[in-house]
């Protein structure tokens, strides 16, 4: 790899990270590793093709660009989770991951395959991560903070919310969030 695609590599990673709070290949193997999946496997879940994966996943590519995609994304983080968590089984997982391969996208707060609490509504994590998402889909994280940070005269706690939401790590802003709950 020669020097320009090799800053191009870093650039396009650089910018990975601030839409997506990580490199998509770092977060694509922790699914990989933590859902028992295969790249091939990822792919047809998320959508992609194989190529397009591995593109995404090597930093020849940046951005990922079907919403739909990147809510598949998610929704597979939230399952990687309960799975850690022991709160879904293999086999539901499996069961759970051709459902979210069936999911057509649509509104990132409208999904019918949404990850929920016991009481059936969203957990805390499941809509910061759509805040941010959100967010991330219209501004990358420096352009947040500069909002932020023009907005910090007159509207504070608006400030503070993008700064946390926006450009964040999404378990401050779940920290954050559950801090103003008391």
């Amino acid at each position: 790899m020669d020097a320009a695609q090799q800053e191009a590599t870093a650039r396009a990673r650089e910018l990975q990270r601030n839409w997506y709070g990580e490199p998509l290949g770092a977060l694509f193997r922790r699914l990989i590793d933590d859902l028992g999946l295969n790249q091939a496997r990822l792919a047809g879940v998320l959508g992609l093709s194989a190529p397009m994966l591995s593109q995404l996943m090597s930093g020849q590519r940046a951005k990922i660009g079907n919403p739909a995609v990147v809510q598949r994304v998610q929704l597979l983080q939230d399952l990687a989770g309960q799975v850690a968590d022991g709160s879904v089984s293999a086999a539901e997982a499996t069961e759970r991951m051709d459902e979210i391969k069936k999911s057509q996208g649509g509104s990132v707060l409208n999904s019918t395959t949404q990850t929920t609490s016991g009481s059936g509504a969203p957990t805390v994590k499941r809509v910061v991560r759509e805040i941010q998402s959100l967010l991330r889909s219209v501004a990358a994280a420096g352009d947040i903070i500069e909002a932020a940070d023009a907005l910090t005269p007159t509207h504070p706690e608006l400030a503070e919310f993008l700064r946390v939401y926006g450009a964040g790590r999404t378990s401050d802003a779940v920290a954050h969030y559950q801090s103003h709950q008391n």
